[in-house]
């Protein structure tokens, strides 16, 4: 009887079904070539697995991340409380050095006291990523993958750990923890570990004709030691902690990170889990550095000629501060400064639609986000709509902390956190009570007295309009809750109040024509813009249409595949992180040209032009013949540049 294979294959073969004899010698060549294939395939697999699978590691979670965590409140707690509070000041007998406290803003726990690093600890940890930096650009893609995969894995896995370390030690709650930190520092590692490699592989150039017989490649070659300035207003210590180091590791360099001292003691923990996962694969942890020291010390970190780029995210002044202190040895900057974002609503448009977008853009992370939506720049027909639609959400927006328990004992359900401090709060009633005077109506603004947290840094979710261009608060950056509200009679109008600050982050349009939409948001002057939606540009793709639209998942997947990068114009800086910009500027472009057929042909001077010249006049035809024949916008006469050509350089 024949084979079960027999019959499946009979009609691609050239044996008849007869001959068994032909067909058994056949089955068991097939079946040997089948299991031969299998073999192959399950070692490459376990190659794959060997070299690409995630490394486990252990990173304890801090007791300060326990919601049941309990420390010496501290009233009025700032970076200096330590020399104020007995219970937690520290030996201060070392000469020279000066600490920083870390607590939460939250609940004004205290968390601990640090050491801040002086010159020569930031020296040191400058030195110790150099030395480390030598062997770890030698590395394979593949090497820097694993690491790469490995902390994906840890950060998924431990994401709750993650979010209350975040919500500790910045008072923000724990949507806006996995929102900011976890789901867009997920993205990253994603967009690294799947088109990484394609970013900086060397790039082949295509060459003019007279170049043919050339091939030209770019290479982007690490830069060696590269520094991460992250400030406090961010308002994240993952994000903005793993987001530089694992690019500038990626590209090949070491990296020294100086955070914020607002967020050393969750920073540091971060940081630690990287050094852990590089020591886990095999390589060596000190590659990364922390260092965290007061502004007025981090000039030892800028002004060092071992560093070959600064990214700093951060203020405009801090900023201009750093690509001064840069310019001593000429070290290239990447600049994410403050933004002043404006939403344009125009006419038409589907109020209900869109309200939850404007109010997590405006109320994110308490304002405190680089390129949330700082004006809404609505039509005047749909701004008593608007107001009395965020009205309603702000009413009933609850603040509070998600890690401490109420004097009953329970933990209420919170929609925002706390500030990161209290001290712009004097600054933003100023600025509110500024517009009040020039016509403006408030709700909230000012800070806010939690019930059992009498020492957090709260403050009022606050509307304020309308505004005008000619008022301060529509041109200053608050970074706060605050929703500012900016009526405009027509769509040049609004181009005009969107285009009226010195900044140029980001920027959004909503309507119900996205042509319209998208001829707004190319005359807007800024870095990046969303249509019909929020931030989209900083996370590929935003969980919402994940679940609205899971049907097409995967399309929504390859559209989003390729990273973008994020920076801004005018006073919101210049340069670019994320995506292969961001990436590449981490490396040095090397141009390297070759011979396409070596030994068969290469350059080599006519001796028209060779030296002594023999005839000014004969060399001169010879090149502008030359010229013609590569350049001219015709073939005739480029062909007559040809045959005069040739017979010049018979002369």
């Amino acid at each position: 009887m024949p084979s079960l294979l027999r019959i499946i294959l009979n009609p691609i073969l050239p044996l008849s079904v007869g001959d068994d004899d032909a067909h058994a010698g056949f089955d068991a060549a097939f079946l040997l070539s089948l299991f031969c294939g299998a073999g192959i395939w399950l070692v490459y697999q376990r190659y794959q697995r060997m070299h690409n699978s995630p490394v486990p590691f252990e990173h304890r979670p801090p007791a300060a991340a326990d919601p049941n965590f309990t420390s010496i409140p501290i009233e009025n707690a700032h970076l200096e409380s330590h020399m104020e509070v007995d219970d937690i000041r520290p030996p201060l007998n070392i000469p020279g050095k000066r600490y920083i406290t870390s607590f939460d803003p939250a609940t004004s726990l205290h968390i601990g006291t640090y050491v801040s690093d002086d010159e020569k600890d930031i020296k040191d940890k400058i030195r110790k990523s150099a030395q480390a930096q030598k062997t770890w650009k030698k590395t394979s893609f593949t090497q820097r993958r694993r690491v790469v995969r490995s902390l994906l894995k840890w950060l998924v896995d431990n994401q709750e750990v993650c979010a209350r370390v975040a919500c500790r030690d910045t008072g923000k709650t724990l949507i806006d923890a996995s929102l900011g930190e976890i789901l867009t520092t997920c993205s990253k590692m994603e967009w690294l570990i799947n088109h990484g490699e394609n970013a900086l592989r060397p790039e082949t150039r295509s060459n003019p004709l007279v170049l043919a017989y050339k091939k030209c490649q770019v290479h982007y070659e690490p830069l060696g030691v590269v520094a991460a300035i992250v400030s406090w207003n961010y308002r994240k210590s993952l994000h903005n902690a793993w987001s530089p180091i694992l690019a500038a590791i990626f590209a090949g360099n070491g990296v020294v990170l100086k955070c914020s001292e607002h967020v050393i003691w969750s920073t540091g923990w971060f940081v630690d889990a990287i050094k852990e996962c590089l020591n886990a694969c095999g390589h060596d942890p000190e590659l990364v550095q922390v260092i965290c020291c007061f502004p007025d010390q981090a000039n030892v970190l800028t002004k060092s000629p071992t560093i070959k780029h600064i990214t700093f995210i951060g203020s405009e002044s801090v900023g201009r501060i750093i690509a001064q202190e840069a310019i001593v040895n000429l070290t290239p900057v990447t600049l994410e400064l403050g933004g002043k974002d404006p939403s344009i609503i125009l006419p038409g448009t589907d109020l209900n639609r869109w309200i939850s977008v404007w109010t997590r853009g405006v109320f994110q992370n308490m304002g405190q986000n680089c390129i949330g939506i700082e004006r809404l720049i609505v039509h005047e027909d749909l701004y008593d709509e608007l107001h009395s639609l965020l009205l309603e959400r702000v009413r009933k927006m609850r603040p509070g902390s998600v890690l401490a328990q109420s004097p009953e004992g329970y933990v209420a359900t919170v929609d925002c956190g706390s500030m990161i401090s209290g001290a712009r709060f004097e600054a933003l009633g100023t600025l509110i009570k500024d517009a009040v005077e020039e016509g403006a109506n408030v709700i909230g603004g000012k800070g806010y007295e939690h019930h059992y947290l009498k020492n957090g840094y709260y403050f009022e979710p606050t509307i304020v309009g309308p505004v005008f261009n000619s008022m301060r608060i529509s041109q200053q950056e608050l970074f706060a809750p605050i929703a500012v509200l900016m009526p405009y009679e027509s769509i040049e109008e609004a181009v005009e109040i969107a285009n009226g600050t010195e900044y140029g982050l980001g920027a959004s349009v909503f309507g119900p024509d996205q042509d319209l939409c998208l001829k707004v948001a190319k005359q807007l002057e800024c870095g990046m813009v969303s249509v019909n939606d929020f931030g989209v540009f900083y996370v590929r793709c935003q969980v919402r249409y994940f679940m609205r639209y899971i049907l097409i998942l995967p399309l929504t997947l390859i559209l989003c595949s390729q990273d973008l990068p994020f920076g801004g114009t005018k006073k919101s800086g210049y340069g670019r992180f994320g995506g292969p910009e961001g990436l590449r500027s981490l490396t040095n472009p090397k141009a390297i040209v070759v011979d396409r057929f070596p030994n068969l042909v290469q350059t080599s001077i006519p001796k028209v032009l060779d030296y002594p010249l023999g005839s000014i006049s004969h060399s001169w035809t010879f090149l502008s013949n030359l010229i013609r024949f590569l350049y001219a916008d015709s073939w005739r006469t480029r062909l007559h540049g040809l045959l005069a050509l040739s017979g010049t350089a018979k002369k």
